[in-house]
């Protein structure tokens, strides 16, 4: 279903493609990001204007307990929750790479996510060094029989601080790096900035991309409530950390979030077309409501905060990262404004 849904969407995107004469390479224009998730793809693709992201990364896949992301009937072994009931299949992924390809974006499968499902293995036994070639392995297979152009990690906290502690990260995306590499493929990442949730600065140099998750300061079970969960002030400390950590300008990429959380009497995670759509006449800035520790309130990032994140973005780096695309209003008025300022600062 999803498959013949993207199929019918890739057409049209093939022939604008050749009439507009093709759509600038990454290297032509700065780096737009976008995630999108598995359980998303065939609402999606068909209302996002494709041409304007560089890179989508499908979110998310993970091996079994095998290492195997494939299983023997086409089927992936763990594309996400099973609670969403979405196996997901190579045919799914062949014709999401066909969409990319005919808007002019690459297209990558990213692993783990902030929450691994119970259909996967168990990631620190798997990357250590008795299995950790045949999850490589089992990665390259994935790409070579989709025609992905690469693989984006986002494994995350405690987990990635496992793996790392037991020496287990870096060498895994080395062995991936080469395997990639010589393929002609793409090894990125997603990091969070706090002790614990970092990338280790000896994995760096293997990246083609480090997307910084400059958001989630504060959320429904952490941080201070009261606080803002994406402050342009964590874009900046974020963006400095990772230079400082060796991150080249041309690979360092500026994560923003699409969604917002709600503290007090409201609900705990709203998309931003949500937040438009029901407290349009209340959004002020960044924030619905009034900001403190006992206050009914959403946090959020509007389109100024947005403008000014991107510009520093391009000042700072390569250009913008979303996370998730599906949580744009139906007009894309959050794409809009990170495409028209990327276009206006890099037009200076």
């Amino acid at each position: 279903m999803i498959a013949n849904l993207l199929k019918r969407l890739a057409a049209p995107l093939i022939l604008v493609s050749a009439l507009a004469g093709g759509v600038a390479h990454a290297a032509d224009r700065p780096v737009l990001v976008g995630y999108i998730q598995t359980s998303h793809i065939a609402e999606t693709l068909p209302r996002i204007d494709l041409a304007a992201y560089t890179h989508i990364n499908i979110a998310f896949a993970n091996p079994d307990a095998t290492g195997a992301m494939v299983a023997a009937d086409g089927k992936m072994t763990c594309m996400s929750s099973e609670q969403e009931g979405l196996a997901g299949s190579l045919e799914d992924i062949r014709a999401a790479v066909a969409a990319g390809h005919a808007a002019g974006a690459k297209v990558s499968i990213s692993l783990g996510g902030g929450w691994i499902p119970t259909c996967s293995g168990n990631w620190a036994t798997l990357l250590d060094e008795p299995m950790r070639g045949s999850v490589v392995r089992a990665l390259v297979d994935l790409v070579e029989r989709t025609g992905l152009d690469g693989v984006d990690v986002d494994i995350e906290g405690a987990l990635l601080t496992q793996i790392d502690e037991a020496s287990d990260y870096t060498p895994f995306i080395a062995a991936l790096s080469a395997e990639l590499k010589a393929r002609g493929k793409l090894l990125t990442c997603a990091t969070a900035s706090y002790e614990g949730g970092m990338i280790p600065v000896s994995s760096i140099p293997y990246f083609d991309l480090v997307n910084v998750m400059a958001y989630d300061a504060v959320g429904t079970w952490w941080g201070e409530p009261g606080d803002e969960h994406s402050p342009y002030s964590q874009a900046e400390a974020d963006m400095a950390l990772w230079r400082a950590r060796g991150v080249a300008k041309d690979r360092l990429v500026l994560g923003v979030p699409f969604y917002g959380y709600g503290f007090g009497a409201l609900k705990e995670g709203y998309d931003y077309r949500e937040i438009a759509a029901r407290f349009g006449d209340r959004m002020e800035g960044d924030v619905v409501g009034r900001r403190c520790a006992t206050c009914d309130y959403i946090t959020f990032n509007g389109v100024e905060t947005l403008r000014r994140k991107t510009r520093l973005a391009i000042e700072q780096g390569a250009g913008v990262m979303v996370w998730e695309i599906s949580q744009d209003t139906a007009e894309g008025l959050l794409l809009r404004t990170l495409v028209d300022r990327l276009g206006a600062v890099t037009e200076r």
